[in-house]
């Protein structure tokens, strides 16, 4: 299992980009000297899908899993992509939640981001709209794989159907539910394996923006964050995600039309 492998997941995505298939590029996060990758996939008249993963540094299983989805060939052709294949370069190298300089990535994304890591996704989105929106998480308290789910709809539902179908397991969110963040049961819904929340009532409990609201609020139609258990064997964490991600994807667009939305 790669812990801070950083350097290894980048050339990978580099090496994948030598095809025709995806574009990639350095997003450079302000005045410093940090960049993300950027990838790009399929054509940008297409339904338009957002994937995030590695916002926490010491949650490997959502960056290689992504990789593994765009290496693979598995994502849907019928939309297009933006995937940043790892928010937090630093963290992830030194397998710290946080960055390089102690900050919680996954709080700054308000208004034009406090963060350098912040600040160039969203500035990098600005003028874009996605049907859907993902954000790859980990939590080690977690007793299998559950979501946060904004926007209405029932893609975390048909996620959560999917997973269960191939025999993972689903959190029944009664212990996890207290210790996985600021949200309770006056401020949310919850059922096995997903918490639906009110973005605003959310955003104030958090005491900051996670990348899931920030972009919920002004780019998505739908936005979930997939949280997978630390606990789990490895190959388990990157096939739930990956299959997670298929799900929500085949869900959209089974609810969608085909007006273009970016």
């Amino acid at each position: 299992m790669p812990t801070g492998a950083y350097r290894e997941l980048e050339h990978r995505w580099r090496a994948l980009a030598q095809g025709d298939f995806i574009g990639l590029r350095e997003v450079r996060c302000g005045s410093t000297d940090s960049t993300l990758l950027c990838a790009e996939i399929g054509d940008p008249y297409l339904p338009a899908v957002a994937i995030a993963a590695g916002v926490h540094g010491d949650e490997p299983a959502g960056p290689w899993a992504l990789l593994e989805l765009a290496e693979s060939g598995e994502l849907d052709t019928r939309c297009s992509y933006r995937l940043w294949p790892c928010v937090n370069p630093s963290g992830y190298a030194g397998g710290t939640r946080c960055n390089a300089h102690g900050v919680d990535i996954n709080r700054t994304f308000a208004r034009d981001g406090s963060s350098p890591e912040a600040s160039a996704m969203l500035a990098a989105n600005h003028g874009m709209n996605f049907e859907l929106s993902l954000d790859l998480h980990e939590d080690s308290d977690a007793q299998g794989f559950y979501c946060y789910e904004y926007g209405g709809g029932e893609i975390g539902r048909r996620v959560t159907e999917a997973l269960a179908g191939e025999g993972f397991p689903i959190d029944p969110l009664d212990v996890t539910f207290g210790l996985a963040g600021p949200l309770d049961d006056a401020h949310c819904v919850r059922e096995p394996g997903r918490i639906v929340a009110d973005v605003l009532k959310e955003a104030l409990l958090l005491g900051g923006l996670s990348y899931s609201l920030a972009i919920a609020r002004r780019a998505a139609r739908h936005a979930l964050t997939f949280e997978t258990p630390t606990g789990a064997a490895w190959e388990t964490r990157l096939k739930m995600h990956r299959l997670a991600v298929r799900s929500a994807v085949a869900a959209v667009l089974e609810e969608s039309t085909s007006t273009p939305c970016n």
